[in-house]
């Protein structure tokens, strides 16, 4: 029973998950990516307009969300990559404390700017259905590829994406 607490706190939380951002309007390829400004957890304020002229990467993940977790060590390896070659990498980080996401991120050796949405009111922008969810953004603001959740493997397909929109 014990080794069941925490599959069945995963599962409640992403129930939670659920109620707490109702569905609407799905992002979608070619269109603009919602603006947004977040507190950082360490850090400047990050305004997503003003990464114009960069390819980004916009994580939303949670600490109570397992496969966000495994994902974090190789968003780290994509962002050390291309982060010189005009990639931005920004982990939006749900959590209603942030003293969770600092302690998570330092935990997982985070490199890249944590911002936080505690208020959810930029997770609700992007119309989140599953955690993780990535976003990839061309250098002109505009949505080129979501993908809603995380397996292993995944970030070879980042990094396939990632390539061609740093070409374009």
């Amino acid at each position: 029973m014990a080794c069941l607490r925490p599959v069945l706190r995963a599962c409640l939380a992403a129930l939670a998950f659920a109620f707490v951002l109702p569905a609407g309007a799905a992002i979608a390829p070619s269109a603009p990516a919602p603006d947004f400004t977040l507190k950082a957890l360490s850090g400047p304020t990050v305004r997503l307009q003003e990464l114009r002229g960069q390819v980004v990467m916009v994580n939303f993940w949670a600490t109570w969300c397992a496969p966000c977790r495994e994902e974090m060590p190789e968003l780290n390896k994509l962002h050390a990559k291309y982060q010189a070659s005009g990639f931005t990498l920004l982990g939006v980080n749900i959590d209603e404390d942030s003293r969770n996401a600092a302690g998570i991120a330092a935990q997982l050796g985070v490199k890249f700017p944590v911002l936080l949405d505690a208020d959810k009111r930029v997770s609700k922008l992007y119309d989140l259905s599953a955690m993780p969810s990535t976003v990839l953004i061309d250098r002109d603001g505009k949505v080129r590829f979501v993908h809603r959740g995380y397996r292993s493997g995944t970030e070879a397909e980042y990094e396939r994406q990632i390539r061609a929109l740093l070409k374009e």
